[in-house]
């Protein structure tokens, strides 16, 4: 009996489900960057779990998948486990007045698969986290909502990749 054909997954094919997501490499973490660009929250929603050797972020996603369809975000829970040590700069931790948008998360490799993951905020602010190794999730935890401004973020100083 020969099985039925099986059809390649379609970007759209996900565009109304809440996004689950782990990376446990750097391509991964490409991924889960793209999509937390332009996340904002205020720093009061950041908490590193020392026990846990976590640190987790409610944020406000803006939804990138969604295209061009409408200007929507969602909240989020961006995690990063086996984490070793943490540091900030620019920012005073647990402020919930100060609002941080954020930008990318990086890697950068050091022994034995772990290294130093970033998350790099607007404004000169970071998050420097001592891993053992790459393992972050996202898990949108809400439903979509109009993003207040009603349009999507834009980088007018970004470089022109030629992307069009």
């Amino acid at each position: 009996m020969t099985p039925p054909p099986v059809d390649d997954a379609r970007y759209a094919d996900g565009a109304e489900a809440p996004l689950r997501l782990r990376a446990q490499d750097e391509g991964d973490l490409r991924v889960i960057s793209a999509l937390v660009q332009d996340a904002v929250f205020p720093a009061s929603e950041m908490r590193l779990i020392r026990r846990g050797r976590r640190m987790a972020v409610l944020l406000n996603r803006f939804r990138w998948e969604n295209g061009a369809r409408r200007a929507e975000r969602v909240q989020a829970l961006l995690v990063v486990h086996d984490v070793l040590r943490a540091a900030t700069e620019g920012f005073v931790p647990g402020d919930a007045d100060t609002v941080l948008s954020l930008l990318a998360l990086t890697f950068t490799p050091g022994v034995d698969g772990g290294g130093r993951l970033g998350l790099t905020l607007s404004g000169d602010g970071a998050v420097h986290l001592e891993v053992e190794c790459i393992e972050v999730t996202l898990t949108d935890v809400t439903r979509p909502y109009a993003a207040p401004s009603g349009r999507a973020p834009v980088h007018p100083d970004a470089p022109d990749t030629g992307d069009g």
